[in-house]
């Protein structure tokens, strides 16, 4: 799926989210969780953002590392592998993204997304700018920007049972 978002900034045009996404429960084991989790998850994540006042197109690509869905919905982090030249410092950052399948409407109109940069997931404290705040796996916003082109297809699934020992 390749999608077109709206942005809040009218300088900063989200061009796509190409999201390749497939649950993997319990395939990535952790310290302390030998079995991994339940939210375990395969595929890739591509990202190319404009920004007008640089006249630059930003790219960046990761691996899927979590994923939980809803009906409709979907949340998913990635760890970004590859950054195009000019790119934001994302190497090795992980990514929060959430999705609204808003239907079989035609263009896919009522579809949403959301991603955890830009204007979410800040830290306010202090005196100076907000800081960033750190993403966990399956952390995203709420799906806030419009798809003007494209559309999603989310397939829920319940969370399997924990593997039996």
């Amino acid at each position: 799926m390749t999608e077109r978002a709206g942005s809040q900034h009218p300088d900063a045009d989200v061009r796509s989210f190409t999201f390749d996404a497939h649950a993997d429960p319990y395939s990535s084991p952790l310290p302390g969780i030998p079995t991994g989790l339940p939210t375990d998850a395969r595929g890739t994540v591509k990202v190319s953002h404009y920004s007008a006042d640089r006249n630059v197109t930003y790219t960046a690509e990761g691996h899927v590392d979590c994923l939980v869905t809803g009906p409709r919905t979907a949340t998913l982090t990635a760890v970004i592998t590859k950054v195009g030249p000019g790119g934001p410092p994302w190497m090795g950052k992980r990514l929060g993204f959430s999705v609204y399948d808003g239907g079989d409407d035609k263009g896919h109109y009522r579809d949403r997304v959301g991603f955890s940069w830009e204007m979410v997931n800040l830290l306010p404290g202090g005196t100076g700018a907000p800081s960033e705040a750190e993403v966990g796996t399956c952390m995203a916003p709420a799906p806030y920007a419009p798809v003007v082109k494209g559309g999603y297809t989310v397939r829920h699934a319940d969370l399997p049972p924990a593997p039996q020992r």
